[in-house]
């Protein structure tokens, strides 16, 4: 979700800090009412712009537990906001402000989180309207919220759709080499950093292109999909099966040895009659990705070669 480098949800909260301390300083020079908090905006302007420029600098990927924080600080904020407000109008004007936080959570957390989120802002965000001083504003309130509520459920929704999309191959249906090699590489730092065990295997079909001769490429597809659906009934929760490309495709076994690795692909020989070769290689110190995956290679091109001098 929040992928293996820096990416658009840590640029958008970086924005959405920005922007909305940016619109606190504008508020606080140029208030709209005589009683409107002006040292509060001040305050809540340099929040934002902190937060924003904390978070901007942020080079490292963002962690769950930061975004989820970051998010119910600008949630109690906007309730700060609705509290202070000096007139009716002015609570009502926070609707902006709730729909960018309620969409930026739908747009980058999975789906239950960002409805949690969602709850959470407009329950705060009436407490503290409900505590304010002016009145009158109950009805367009309640379209307000009703209206924030739904559309961070379609963005939710339509964010996991776009999601399960752009990470999973349209014809195995398991992870496509992008989405594989981002979640690889948060396997295999935590194992390079708690010394935990991992192999990463590549399995390649043997005499594929025989089938898509003889039998035509619809029939090759067939293949492909029978044998992802039972190598995906006989993995474990964690282990990660991806396809990397034509016919072959790669396995990330977290908290495994090699002697377990190889047992898992005996494992997985017995699901399907059509024949592969796999080639492992086990996470030492040092390794990046790319390392391992070359020596799983080498080993895979050499399984090859002794199996073609035994045929």
């Amino acid at each position: 979700m929040y992928g293996h480098r820096r990416g658009p949800a840590a640029t958008l909260l970086a924005v959405l800090y920005l922007v909305s301390g940016t619109l606190c300083f504008a508020g606080a020079t140029w208030p709209m009412d005589a009683d409107t908090p002006v040292g509060l905006l001040w305050g809540l302007g340099v929040v934002g712009i902190a937060g924003g420029v904390a978070l901007a600098a942020h080079r490292r990927p963002l962690e769950p537990a930061l975004v989820h924080t970051a998010v119910a600080v600008m949630s109690v904020l906007v309730a700060v906001l609705a509290w202070r407000s000096a007139t009716a109008v002015g609570i009502v004007a926070l609707g902006p402000a709730l729909l960018a936080v309620a969409l930026y959570a739908a747009h980058v957390l999975p789906l239950p989180a960002a409805r949690a989120h969602a709850v959470f802002l407009v329950v705060v965000c009436s407490a503290g309207a409900a505590a304010a001083e002016p009145s009158g504003f109950l009805q367009a309130w309640v379209v307000l919220t009703v209206t924030v509520l739904a559309l961070a459920e379609a963005q939710g929704r339509l964010a996991r759709r776009l999601h399960d999309a752009a990470d999973t191959d349209p014809l195995t249906q398991v992870a496509n080499r992008r989405a594989w090699e981002i979640e690889a590489s948060r396997h295999l730092s935590r194992a390079v950093r708690t010394g935990e065990p991992l192999v990463i295997a590549l399995l390649d079909l043997d005499d594929f292109k025989q089938v898509n001769d003889r039998e035509g490429h619809g029939a090759g597809d067939a293949l492909l999909r029978d044998l992802a659906t039972g190598w995906t009934t006989r993995l474990r929760h964690a282990d990660l099966l991806g396809r990397y490309g034509g016919d072959e495709f790669v396995l990330c076994l977290p908290a495994t040895d090699g002697d377990g690795a190889a047992e898992l692909l005996a494992q997985l020989e017995e699901t399907h009659p059509f024949r592969w070769t796999a080639g492992m290689a086990t996470v030492q110190p040092g390794d990046t990705l790319g390392s391992v995956l070359a020596r799983a290679d080498e080993d895979l091109y050499q399984r090859k070669a002794a199996g073609r001098r035994t045929r």
